[in-house]
């Protein structure tokens, strides 16, 4: 690629994306909503070459970052003076080590116990050396996020601070639209503060199928097909995926795969963050119908 060609792909880039979230302070002093947005947020950055990733990140409050890359496998550290912030890079359908990633599906051996994905664990395998190098003098408090596989890799990678050399424990975990990972005994081995999101019919959170073994961790916070953030289960889900899927139809997009993007997942969580700091400003009562993301 020639330099003028760079030059406008990184514009792109930074000019074609809006942030919403803005750090003032402690990571840990925002609401669940408005973390989930950041770090939502920041699993779209991972996405960005390094400088355009550099500018965006400090707009939002950050004062440097880390790029990692070895073998296609990517992820970013986010550092400010209060926090560090491990985000790793999710699917990009044009990368064939990415696509190879998802495709294989074989349970392998984990580095804590039980089994895990193959392809997310050789992902991780390239980068964990040099992500546990970095982390080694960290001192502060540490989250870990991404999307689709790049949700897979940090859960794995957070996972792994278990038995690291880092001494700094992870905070918590945030991840949108991630397969699943491993099999019973390796999420019940991690137990990590994790809040999983998923949106609607949003099919990459329902692969590797959980007849082969697989599982998924954390708390599930679900976005339904009006966009809302509701725990909805049974039979109201298979209804709520169906309405999705019809709406989804009507405006000629499949459900299953646009329900994946990363900007609908920021969008909705947006909504939700709007949501609560007008509910906040008015004093208004929790919602009767669900509990309110932010509570």
């Amino acid at each position: 690629m020639s330099t003028d060609a760079a030059q406008s792909e990184q514009q792109a880039w930074y000019h074609g994306i809006d942030l919403f979230s803005r750090l003032t302070g402690p990571i840990a002093q925002l609401t669940r909503v408005q973390q989930s947005l950041l770090f939502a947020e920041l699993s779209q950055i991972a996405y960005m070459p390094p400088e355009p990733a550099l500018r965006c990140v400090q707009q939002i409050g950050f004062l440097d970052s880390f790029y990692f890359d070895h073998d296609g496998a990517q992820a970013y550290q986010f550092r400010t003076t209060t926090d560090c912030v491990i985000v790793c890079r999710g699917t990009e359908p044009n990368e064939w080590n990415d696509v190879k990633a998802d495709a294989n599906a074989v349970a392998a051996l984990a580095e804590t116990v039980g089994k895990v994905h193959s392809g997310f664990k050789r992902e991780v395998d390239d980068l964990w050396p040099h992500i546990e190098q970095v982390l080694a003098s960290n001192q502060l408090p540490l989250w870990f996020a991404g999307h689709s596989l790049g949700g897979a890799m940090a859960t794995i990678c957070a996972g792994r601070c278990k038995i690291s050399n880092i001494s700094s424990s992870p905070e918590g975990l945030f991840t949108y639209g991630s397969p699943r990972v491993g099999n019973r005994a390796y999420v019940n081995y991690y137990r990590l503060v994790h809040f999983r999101w998923v949106n609607n019919n949003d099919i990459v959170t329902r692969v590797p199928p959980a007849w082969m073994g697989y599982r998924h961790a954390g708390r599930e916070m679900y976005i339904d097909s009006h966009g809302r953030v509701r725990d909805v289960e049974g039979w109201r889900r298979v209804i709520d995926r169906l309405r999705g899927f019809a709406r989804g139809l009507h405006r000629l997009k499949i459900d299953h795969f646009s329900d994946h993007s990363i900007e609908d997942y920021i969008a909705h969580i947006h909504a939700a963050v709007e949501k609560q700091q007008q509910a906040m400003t008015q004093n208004a009562p929790p919602s009767r119908r669900g509990r309110s993301a932010g509570r």
